[in-house]
């Protein structure tokens, strides 16, 4: 069995390829340069799908700068020292528009051309920070659609499922179900305003990280800059 996996180089994505491995499948990472200022992260994914064993693992270019709209892809800056409770409310500036939407129908594409009738998306909607395409509706929605739109779905060979193994967990709940399916945590990156290759720790993304290992009782085992 295949299955196609999106794999940022974060923490969450490297949990759901290995979730996607320990379900049996031969899983085929794929990642996207998409003018992000935090490019470290697609070396991390390059090295988290060698060492968990994907079959192989694409990068695709598609330059969203050319749209923005993003603190991610404009010259935006990207909020730092947020409370918690602050970044539960609205959609923050770091919110992509229709990312998921453009990285999933492309990863369905590739998906249809293995053969595979299953993708993997690390997305999660407890320790989420605001985004739409990170619901379990939107999931459920795209999945009905995929299911309309292509030849393996109207021909009958199998209906394309989703699955998203995180989204009903915790950050430190994450966390202790990759350390249980020997993720290597050091070699993911989850910030989205790095310092050179080091994280900032003060971006939403770093402090729900951080909080993550704090509330698992871990260490994280990456240097920060602040």
């Amino acid at each position: 069995m295949r299955a196609v996996c999106l794999v940022s180089g974060g923490l969450d994505s490297a949990t759901t390829l290995a979730c996607a491995l320990r379900d049996g499948f031969e899983v085929y990472s794929i990642s996207f340069d998409y003018g992000q200022r935090h490019q470290v992260e697609l070396e991390c994914a390059n090295r988290v799908s060698d060492a968990l064993g994907a079959a192989a693992h694409k990068v695709i270019k598609i330059d969203l700068r050319a749209f923005g709209g993003s603190a991610l892809t404009a010259d935006i800056d990207v909020p730092k020292g947020r409370p918690t409770a602050e970044m539960g409310e609205g959609i923050p500036i770091t919110y992509v528009p229709a990312r998921n939407t453009v990285f999933l129908s492309i990863a369905l594409a590739w998906a249809e051309v293995l053969g595979a009738t299953d993708i993997y998306l690390g997305v999660n909607a407890v320790d989420y920070s605001g985004y739409p395409d990170c619901r379990p509706e939107y999931i459920e929605a795209f999945e009905k659609m995929a299911n309309l739109a292509t030849k393996a779905g109207v021909e009958g060979h199998g209906g394309l499922k989703i699955h998203t193994p995180l989204i009903s967990l915790s950050k430190a709940e994450i966390i202790r179900l990759g350390v249980s399916l020997g993720v290597d945590y050091g070699l993911t990156h989850s910030c989205y305003d790095p310092v050179g290759d080091r994280p900032c720790g003060r971006c939403d993304s770093c402090q729900l990280r951080l909080a993550g290992f704090a509330e698992a009782g871990l260490r994280d085992p990456l240097e920060y800059a602040g």
